[in-house]
């Protein structure tokens, strides 16, 4: 039966055109792939006791609207995919319920604006950190869940079940290369020099700077997954030179696009 209710979701997710799905028992986090690891009340049976399973979805981030960041153009896509993960995952939760399975769906940021992100920033629970459980990537440099298809240009939401279902199995396969693009680019030096977890982001600098393009409506920064050089996307998008982000005479054409961008719609 679990592995039926498996395939429906699968099914309900094409339909729904959703790219990445993945599972992963809550189990799993009681015995973390690395230390450091997140406190229990970080869990989800901590949040959602009679959650069995973490369903969780990814969603593309267009990397040539993510190449005019910060810019308007980003903040409304990024908005926008923000919307489409809490309409999905609410969907799919009340699919799960109907069929007799009680679930429940988890915002895809769970905090009120940045803000509060400056006063702590941290989220009562950690998309990314389910994205790895659930075997859709690792992680790299820039603190960020890689994948294989987009590299970290993608944007999770999950949904907490009491239906028992297969977990998908870990990515092994390191995708990082440690080219460093995201810690040189880094606008506040927010990033170390060393593979997550041992490297931690500065969340305060990464909050501040966040702040401020805030204040000129255009935030999210984004800098660290549009120079990583890992994901097809890049390919499909004729971007496997990630250094054209900070060699402008590399692809001279595509910065005069970003500056005309830049140059509209904020504050």
């Amino acid at each position: 039966m679990s592995s039926e209710l498996k395939r429906a979701i699968r099914e309900w997710c094409d339909r729904m055109e959703i790219p990445l799905v993945g599972v992963a028992s809550v189990d799993r986090w009681k015995d973390p792939p690395f230390q450091p690891w997140m406190p229990e009340e970080f869990y989800p049976q901590s949040i959602y006791p009679e959650a069995r399973s973490v369903i969780v979805i990814g969603l593309p981030v267009s990397l040539p609207v993510l190449e005019t960041s910060p810019s308007i153009y980003y903040r409304e896509l990024y908005n926008t995919i923000n919307s489409l993960l809490d309409q999905h995952t609410y969907r799919l939760a009340a699919f799960l319920t109907q069929l007799g399975h009680p679930s429940i769906f988890v915002p895809r940021d769970g905090y009120f604006g940045i803000r509060a992100l400056l006063k702590n920033p941290v989220a009562f629970f950690s998309h990314r950190h389910a994205a790895l459980l659930a075997g859709l990537g690792n992680f790299g440099v820039n603190n960020m869940l890689l994948t294989p298809e987009y590299g970290p240009r993608v944007r999770f939401g999950s949904v907490f079940t009491s239906a028992v279902l297969p977990s998908d199995p870990l990515n092994e396969e390191k995708l990082c290369i440690e080219c460093m693009r995201c810690v040189r680019m880094c606008p506040v030096n927010a990033l170390a020099k060393l593979d997550y977890p041992q490297g931690l982001t500065d969340k305060k600098s990464c909050a501040e700077h966040s702040n401020e393009l805030n204040q000129k409506g255009i935030s999210p920064c984004g800098i660290c997954i549009k120079v990583c050089p890992v994901g097809l996307d890049r390919r499909l998008f004729r971007r496997e030179d990630a250094s054209i982000y900070s060699q402008p005479d590399r692809f001279p054409e595509g910065h005069r696009a970003w500056e005309h961008v830049q140059s509209y719609g904020g504050l």
